[in-house]
Order: C-alpha cells, then structure tokens, then sequence
C-alpha cells in the first residue's frame, strides 16, 4: 500500500532511483579528482579520435584486397552454412591461409547496420585501431606513469602509417590492435606469476585468439607468452632447477584457460586451421615462402618482393615514424642498457620494458636474418607500431623527467618543442588526408623526397578522387554524353574499388585490352602512371607532390587502335 500511494518513494520520502544516480555522479567527480591530468588528457585523446573517425570513416577508399576479403568471409559464412560440405573458400587464392574474424565481424554488421559495407569495414577498423591505440597507452601506464601513457597516444596517432591504414588495412590493423591488447594482458599477468588473476588469463585468451583469428603470424603471442613466464622466475630460486621447473610448469598450467579460449577463436574464424593441429604453423611458415612476381621499390630501385635487401623493413620503419617518435624509441633504449642508477628502471620495470621492446625487435630481427619477402613498405610489419609507441612514450616522458629534476624553465622549453613537433606533423597529416599512411619524414625529404623512391600510394587511395576528377572532366566537355556515351576505362587497381565510385557507361576493361581504353586512371606508385601514353585531364596531389593521374588516351586510340567487336 505505501509503495503505491508514494510511487516509488520509501518511507523517507526519498527517492532511490534518483539516490543511485546522486551515488554514481559523486564515484564520477571522486575518480575524476583523483585521476592525473594526463589520464584525463588521455581519454579526452582517445574520445577524439572515435569521434574524428565517424566523421570521416567515408572518406577513405575500398583498399585492393578488400574486395576479395568480403568474398571470403561469404565462404566462410557458406562452409559452415552447408555443414563443413560447401569448401569453396579454399580455393579463393591463398586466402585460406588468414583468419577471416574481422571480414566476418564486416559482414554480420552490414546485415543490422544501414551502410555501404565497405565504409563499415573501414568504420570498424578504425575503431579497432583506436582500441588498439588504447592498448599501447594502457600497457605504458602500467609499467610507467599517466604522461608516458598520454605520449604513447600521441606518438601512435600521429603516425601516419598507422592512422592512415586504420581505416582500410583490415588486415594489418586489427591483427596489430588485438596483439596489443595480448600483450597488456601479459603483462599485467606476469606480476602475479605463477597464479595470475583469471581475469587477466582470459583477458589474454580472447586477444590472442583474435589475433590468431586474423593472421597465423600472431602465433609470435605464445612464444612471448614463454618469455615473459621464464623472465619472471624469482632469483631465490635461481639456482634450483626443481624449483624453477615447479615454477615453470605451475605458470602455464594457469595459462592453460587462456590457450584453450584462443584455440576455440581461432578454428572458429579460421577454418583451415581447424583441419590440422599443425596448419597455424604450416600458415606461418608459408609466408616466408610467399615468391610472388609483386614488386616494390627502395632509394629508386625496383626488387621483387622476394629480392629485397635485408635493409628493406628497417628502413622503411625508420623513415616511416614522426623523428621525435624515433628519438623516444632510441632513448628508451638506450636506457634499459643503462644501470639503474643511472637509467632509472627498477628490475620490475626493466624485465617489462625489457619485454615491449623484445616484441618490437624481435620480428624485424628475425626478417632481416632470413631475408624474408617484403613488399608496401613496412605494411606488414604495422603489429610492431604499438610497442614502437609504448617505448616511444616512455622515452619523450623520460626525458621530460630528467628535465624537470635539471631544471624547470629546460622542462617547460622541451615541452614546448615536443609539442611543436607532434603539431608539425599533425598539420602534415591534416594535408595529406585521407592518404595519411603517405607520410615520410625528413629523412627522406617528406613525401616529396620519397615520391618515386619509395611506396606510396600502394592501396590506389586515390581512385574516389581521380574517378570523380574524369566525372567532372566528362561534365565540363561532353555535358550531353557524360553520364550516357559508353567510355572504356583501364585502370591501374581493382575492379572493385573503381566500379564503386564509377558512373555504369565508365567501363572497367581488363590489362589486355588496356590498349583499347579511351581513359586511364592509375597512382604514380611504381610509375604505373607511365604504363600508358595519354594527355594528362586531371591529377591527384598532396602537398605539391602528384600520386595519382586521369588521362585521356582517345587521340592516341584514333591513331591506330580499335576497340575490339562487341
């Protein structure tokens, strides 16, 4: 009777709903005035970044491999519909060879969600890659302080091979985010060895999965796994190797929850690796065999992707990052090799430190002993940036420590300069959008020094932009036949990525019969802008530098080449 006459007050007359909000404001404002203005800052970062990322998600093309990457997360979707009968998706190039968790996450979201499929794959992407920006700032804050988390946010954003392929590289990105996050997991874990929490064990389960879920090249994860549990043997019993096996053996038995949530993960996003035991190590192995007639290019000489010096990787890596991101790595570095005395790291925080950049070097070592193949730069080495960026954090915040201890107007100059420089670049990326992942450093002279020496435009970004160039060039001379009179169109990319921005009467026509086109679109990557004569109409430019080109070849045509009959 009281419940029903005060309508949901107690006897007090108070009302507990509204008492629960009034609890959960003041828990808000309390962590909020406990927190460092650097976590603050931090999440106010990575806020930005979702937000930034909905407002331009569209702004990006459908990248080469997208189309066939959809392709296969249908045959996936098949194989299991028909009962394991219907084996389609093995025959679809090498793509059986990769995990397909994220085209498969694409395509379950484009049947609830209202947009073009290939804006939401470089949607979630983008998300994914801002969580695994989140990873690489968490993983400094547990092992060194809020400001170092906050410059590991801004030394990954601001990279623009990283911020530039979040959006399209759906592959790279999101086997990058889902090892970051692995790998703060791990750590966190390692600190309670050898009985972690559960909830770190499965919080590196499901992360290790997903990455395993994505590419067999994350099976790296377990090998650290191994690392971190053997770096983590108290001395005490150092010299005891009953205990240390005891040890040992009581760590990975405490991991087993987590290796069996990402074997699961991984047979269910990766078919072929369910048929065999051995087929993720057979799926690794192959990719150092991977002989490919791709080619790539460095300092303005042309290799194939199998021939490529043992410099490749690192150069590219070096090139690649902002300078002061490169500095912080360097200096970070330099200090784990330093006494503690004089470094600073205590030997907890030595050994985890010690770990980031084991995984950040690590697999660029192993490339360049076994001159692996290589191609796109260092695209398929994108799963190391975050560790680059932990380290780089904890350097640039390093040194503004030691400052602050010299003196503090030195401090306040150096924060000022750091802070000049990451603006700098972001004015960089800002022009170049959206083809940030064009960045160069002055290494090389900026994209102007690496244009036609180095990988540029690999992904042919530009097509929306050379497709609407022809569109307009159409408009503006031909108003009467522009959107209806048939054009033959050879293009120096996908089929898939031209006809989605395309008008229908602008004919994609396969290479050999590229002779016959009447228009050509094509990137300056590779000079595959030089692969056919024509008038150039239209051009494609960031910062003064062209990256793509629209020319028209039908006076060429009317000299001597004829279409063929239909």
């Amino acid at each position: 009777m009281t419940d029903s006459v005060s309508g949901g007050l107690d006897i007090s007359g108070r009302n507990p709903a509204g008492a629960g909000l009034g609890n959960l404001l003041k828990r808000c404002v309390r962590w909020l005035s406990q927190c460092s203005p650097y976590d603050l800052a931090s999440c106010a970062a990575l806020a930005a970044l979702v937000a930034l990322a909905i407002w331009t998600f569209q702004d990006y093309a459908i990248s080469n491999d997208e189309g066939v990457q959809h392709r296969y997360a249908e045959l996936i979707v098949a194989y299991y519909k028909s009962g394991f009968t219907d084996q389609s998706l093995f025959k679809l190039d090498n793509l059986y060879l990769y995990g397909g968790l994220f085209d498969i996450l694409a395509l379950g979201m484009s049947y609830i969600v209202p947009v073009d499929p290939y804006e939401l794959r470089h949607l979630l992407c983008a998300l994914i890659g801002i969580g695994g920006i989140g990873a690489a700032a968490a993983t400094t804050r547990l092992i060194a302080t809020p400001r170092a988390a906050f410059f590991t946010i801004v030394a990954l954003t601001l990279c623009g091979s990283w911020y530039g392929a979040m959006f399209n590289h759906t592959k790279a990105i999101p086997l990058a985010a889902f090892m970051a996050g692995a790998m703060y997991f791990l750590i966190r874990a390692s600190r309670d060895l050898p009985t972690p929490r559960m909830r770190d064990v499965i919080g590196f389960g499901i992360m290790t999965g997903a990455a395993l879920g994505t590419k067999s090249l994350s099976l790296l994860l377990v090998g650290y796994f191994g690392i971190v549990i053997l770096m983590n043997v108290p001395r005490p019993v150092m010299g005891h190797w009953q205990e240390r096996t005891r040890f040992v053996m009581r760590s990975t038995l405490w991991f087993m929850p987590a290796l069996v949530i990402a074997y699961l993960i991984m047979v269910a996003a990766w078919p072929w690796a369910a048929l065999s035991p051995l087929n993720p190590i057979r799926g690794l192995m192959s990719f150092g065999d991977f002989h490919y007639h791709i080619r790539t290019v460095l300092f303005g000489q042309t290799y194939e992707m199998a021939d490529v010096p043992r410099y490749y990787v690192p150069t590219y890596i070096a090139i690649r990052l902002p300078l002061l991101t490169l500095g912080g790595m360097l200096l970070t570095l330099a200090l784990l090799l330093l006494p503690e005395r004089i470094g600073g790291f205590s030997s907890t925080r030595r050994r985890e430190v010690g770990i980031v950049a084991f995984t950040a070097i690590f697999p660029v070592a192993c490339q360049v002993a076994a001159e692996g193949p290589a191609l796109d730069g260092c695209r398929h080495f994108l799963f190391i940036f975050p560790a680059i960026a932990v380290l780089a954090g904890i350097g640039l915040s390093a040194s503004v420590g030691a400052l602050a201890r010299f003196h503090r107007s030195t401090m306040v100059v150096w924060l000022a300069v750091v802070a000049t420089c990451y603006t700098w670049t972001a004015g960089k990326l800002y022009h170049l959008h959206p083809h940030e992942y064009l960045y160069y450093n002055q290494l090389v002279g900026g994209l102007e020094g690496a244009s036609r020496r180095f990988v540029t435009d690999y992904w042919v970004n530009s097509m929306p932009e050379a497709v609407e160039e022809l569109h307009d060039f159409l408009d503006r001379t031909e108003p009467a036949t522009a959107q209806t009179k048939p054009y033959r169109v050879a293009v120096c990319g996908e089929r898939v990525a031209y006809e989605e921005y395309a008008r229908s009467n602008l004919q994609w026509i396969r290479m050999p019969d590229w002779r016959y086109a009447d228009f050509y679109i094509a990137p300056t990557h590779m000079n595959c802008d030089r692969n056919l004569d024509g008038q150039v109409i239209a051009r494609v430019e960031r910062m003064g530098v062209t990256i793509g080109v629209v020319k028209d070849r039908r006076a060429i045509r009317a000299q001597g080449y004829k279409p063929p009959a239909e």
